[in-house]
């Protein structure tokens, strides 16, 4: 019998023409309220990056969060992974469910596809909320090991997929995970990812940089710092708000794992960005 998982919203596999299938969960907020698109980080899904965030941010918005490709049930392809395509995933996710526009919130990995989503689907983005994220990775030496695949691509590839799956999760969510009441979902969740595809998306987020262009977003913008970040630099993180006009910086003290580690930081630094932004943005219909 799998393991209990926490309450979770409405979710549902969801056909994209022309790019496959992928899974979304859905919650409906208050009537008329503006729509949140959550993108979640590397190596988690929807569910991982999300759950504990999923009923405090559904009280005041609607809700869409997606898989990523290779990730949870995200969309299996032969085709190389890359942020773009993951963009205009999201992009198709968006129009395939009949909203006109979204508030893109990202975390980590989801930070550049957020840019992405911005820069390609201008029309779809009324806002953006980056979460402990930046404008390019794979600079410095812990960035390199964690983004361009741990110990280096040829040292994961002679791991087993558990193994990957255990330093993966233990680099994120810390030595602790596996002993948490959550320990055996959180587990299980990380094994519907494909470990390849897993992979080819740390290397991109190490190419990934968007800094010849992000000065240009003009959406309302707030970035949540995870001040005490060991995965991606706070410095790094601050760098990006400064690049983009008008964007505010909400901090929260803790490591890159605090969305599912310290919920009690984190999900008010989240409902805080995401209300700013939402405040500042055009009306959204729904």
């Amino acid at each position: 019998m799998p393991p209990a998982a926490p309450p979770l919203p409405p979710g549902r596999t969801i056909d994209l023409p022309g790019r496959g299938q992928t899974f979304a969960r859905i919650a409906e907020g208050p009537a008329g309220a503006p729509t949140l698109l959550l993108l979640h980080g590397w190596t988690a899904n929807a569910d991982l990056n999300w759950f504990r965030c999923f009923a405090p941010l559904s009280r005041r918005f609607n809700v869409v969060a997606i898989d990523h490709r290779g990730h949870g049930r995200g969309i299996r392809t032969h085709r190389p992974f890359s942020l773009s395509d993951c963009a205009d995933d999201a992009a198709a996710l968006v129009r395939e469910l009949g909203l006109t526009s979204v508030i893109a919130v990202g975390y980590s990995m989801g930070g550049p596809i957020a840019q992405l989503l911005w820069r390609r689907h201008p029309d779809l983005v009324d806002g953006l909320v980056l979460c402990a994220t930046s404008r390019n990775f794979g600079r410095s030496v812990p960035e390199r090991a964690m983004f361009t695949g741990l110990l280096g691509l040829s040292g994961v590839a002679k791991l087993t997929p558990g193994a990957l799956r255990r330093q993966v999760a233990g680099r994120i969510f810390g030595s602790s995970f596996e002993q948490s009441p959550l320990g055996a979902w959180l587990a299980d969740e990380l094994k519907r990812n494909d470990p390849s595809t897993v992979l080819q998306a740390g290397w991109s987020i190490g190419r990934f940089s968007s800094a010849d262009w992000i000065g240009s977003v003009d959406v309302p913008t707030a970035v949540v710092v995870t001040t005490q970040d060991r995965v991606v630099s706070p410095r790094r993180q601050l760098r990006l708000a400064e690049s983009i006009p008008g964007a505010e910086v909400i901090r929260v003290a803790g490591d890159h794992g605090v969305c599912v580690m310290d919920p009690g930081r984190f999900v008010p630094a989240l409902l805080d960005g995401c209300s700013r932004v939402a405040r500042r943005a055009p009306t959204i219909a729904v």
